[in-house]
C-alpha cells in the first residue's frame, strides 16, 4: 500500500479480520488461548469477539500469536 509515495506495511492482523482464530495472549506470567473472531484494530489494540456478543479490546503487545481456529468449522457443521 502507498500513501503519498511512501510504502506502508499492512497490519499483521488485517488478513485475520472476520475469521475464527485462536489468539495466544500473555498477561503477566499467564499464557492464555482465546477463541473468537478478530473484528478490527486500532493503533494499539485488536477488537476481538468471544462468543456471540462479548467484544473486548486486547493490547497488541499482549498477543503472542494468531492461529486459524480449526475447530470452528467442525462446531458450525
Amino acid at each position: 500500500m502507498k500513501l503519498s509515495g511512501v510504502d506502508i506495511m499492512p497490519s499483521a492482523y488485517a488478513s485475520w479480520v472476520g475469521q475464527a482464530v485462536v489468539l495466544q495472549v500473555a498477561a503477566g506470567d499467564l499464557r492464555v488461548p482465546l477463541r473468537g473472531i478478530i473484528l478490527g484494530e486500532s493503533e494499539g489494540t485488536v477488537r476481538f469477539r468471544i462468543g456471540e456478543t462479548w467484544d473486548i479490546d486486547i493490547y497488541k503487545p499482549m498477543i503472542l500469536a494468531v492461529e486459524q481456529d480449526n475447530w470452528a468449522s467442525i462446531v458450525m457443521n
